[in-house]
């Protein structure tokens, strides 16, 4: 009876241990759970229980930063740098409190093997946690944009699937011809959110534009008698004529001077903008021109139809804007492109001097 008695007592406090150490597993790695998240499927009911002891041990050294005030620091990480590596470089660099605890969380996470190599920002203001996840995707949030001086507005939807910003190009072309915002996107390199929105990265290129309009080149542009719009159009059409930006306020002096008597513009681009996109030589600006091109019934063709065209062809460059508010001032109606291929032109006053210089 008292061997019996004994198997009992021991059954019955071998019972109870089990139960406590069940109600104990549950209520460890369910508050590790809350606190941290779900554990990886891939541990051990011992690791996760172990794992979720320890983290919740260095509780405070997870979840809080490592500075408040911190700056963001430039971290690389090796291909095949292992994870303890990782975490001794980042407490040594003061962006994590304790490489222990985030080498326990990543394990417990099951992140250890998925950080990926690469060039991260980390801000020691933010918490070891979230460090730890942002070690996942190496992919910057913010990604440079450029807009070429001369481009259309397709030419500047072309570029985006390339880009690395999640915009559709037809969407863009969409929207930016319904906000009539042909000339009005500036060129230049923009760093913008990688997840921006069509109507956010317009307005950040049209801001870009309102941002150089400075009262000198608005006063320049009422001198010349235009407005806004109209100095946009004749800035437009010298972008695409110039190569050199010294050249452009002497392109600018001969259009006004054109303009103030009432001859037509005759500009090759004009024509090219109306033409489109040429298949054969996958460009929006066909060259060269043919004959029958430059026949072609738009009002864009300045050949055609006298006057400025009814929109700017391209967005200019401040350059080519200042050009029109400040031009040369010249006797030249006339402009010819030399023969040496340096971008330059020659400038005449008469028609006869401008077939003089005619390329053999």
């Amino acid at each position: 009876m008292k061997r019996s008695s004994c198997v009992l007592i021991f059954l019955g406090i071998t019972g109870i241990l089990i139960i406590l150490a069940v109600i104990a597993f549950q209520f460890i790695t369910s508050q590790a759970e809350i606190t941290f998240g779900p554990a990886s499927a891939n541990l051990s009911v011992g690791q996760r229980f172990l794992l979720s002891w320890q983290l919740l041990q260095a509780k405070t050294l997870l979840i809080n930063p490592a500075d408040t005030l911190g700056y963001d620091k430039s971290f690389q990480i090796s291909l095949g740098e292992s994870p303890i590596s990782v975490a001794n470089r980042l407490e040594a660099e003061g962006v994590i409190l304790d490489a222990r605890s985030f080498r326990n969380f990543l394990v417990y996470a099951g992140l250890d093997t998925q950080i990926q190599a690469g060039n991260y920002s980390l801000s020691p203001a933010s918490s070891t946690i979230q460090i730890a996840h942002s070690l996942l995707d190496a992919t910057p949030s913010e990604i440079p944009f450029v807009v070429l001086a001369g481009w259309r507005i397709e030419e500047i939807a072309e570029s985006l699937p390339s880009s690395g910003l999640r915009i559709q190009p037809e969407v863009f072309i969409k929207e930016a011809k319904s906000r009539n915002l042909e000339g009005y996107l500036f060129p230049g390199t923009y760093t913008v959110p990688r997840t921006i929105s069509t109507g956010a990265l317009l307005d950040i290129l049209v801001a870009s534009f309102d941002a150089v309009l400075t009262t000198e080149i608005k006063d320049g542009f009422t001198k010349q008698g235009l407005s806004i719009n109209d100095a946009v159009k004749l800035a437009s059409v010298i972008e695409r004529e110039s190569v050199i930006d010294s050249e452009k306020p002497l392109i600018a002096s001969v259009f006004l001077n054109r303009l103030a008597i009432g001859m037509k513009l005759e500009s090759d681009p004009t024509v090219q903008y109306s033409i489109g996109f040429n298949q054969s030589q996958a460009t929006w600006w066909t060259n060269p021109l043919s004959v029958s091109d430059l026949s072609v019934n738009s009002e864009f063709n300045t050949y055609l139809y006298p006057g400025l065209p009814p929109g700017p062809i391209c967005n200019p460059s401040l350059e080519s804007l200042r050009a029109v508010a400040l031009p040369a001032q010249t006797p030249y109606y006339y402009f010819r492109a030399t023969c040496d291929d340096s971008g330059r032109h020659n400038f005449s006053e008469t028609y006869e001097e401008h077939l003089q210089y005619g390329c053999p």
